[in-house]
């Protein structure tokens, strides 16, 4: 039953509305798409969970990479955003750990 929800989820995350999503391979890169902010994303299979990386840098040449790291057990996801205009909502990427799979949601077009 768990493995049923589990691909249930996975779906669900696949064939969501507005966004794209994709499933991430241990040690292999996706690109990320934040607006102001792009970079790339991957993961490694560790003892305590699935350690999450994503590397991000600003359009602007002279902004400094931003690093974030996350160790994620089945279940939990963590959410990248930045903002945008008043009364817009944020452009936001999530990685997802749905039972041996890591899927990455982000926006289909960002405006």
């Amino acid at each position: 039953m768990t493995k049923l929800i589990a691909i249930a989820a996975l779906a669900a995350l696949s064939f969501g509305g507005d966004a794209a999503a994709g499933e991430l391979k241990p040690m292999h890169s996706r690109s990320i798409d934040l607006g102001t902010m792009a970079g790339s994303a991957y993961y490694t299979v560790e003892s305590e969970g699935y350690h999450v990386v994503a590397t991000l840098i600003g359009n602007n040449d002279s902004s400094a990479p931003v690093r974030f790291e996350a160790v994620l057990v089945s279940g939990q996801t963590v959410k990248l955003s930045t903002p945008r205009e008043v009364g817009m909502p944020p452009i936001m990427v999530e990685i997802s750990r749905v039972a041996d799979h890591v899927v990455i949601q982000e926006p289909a077009a960002i405006n």
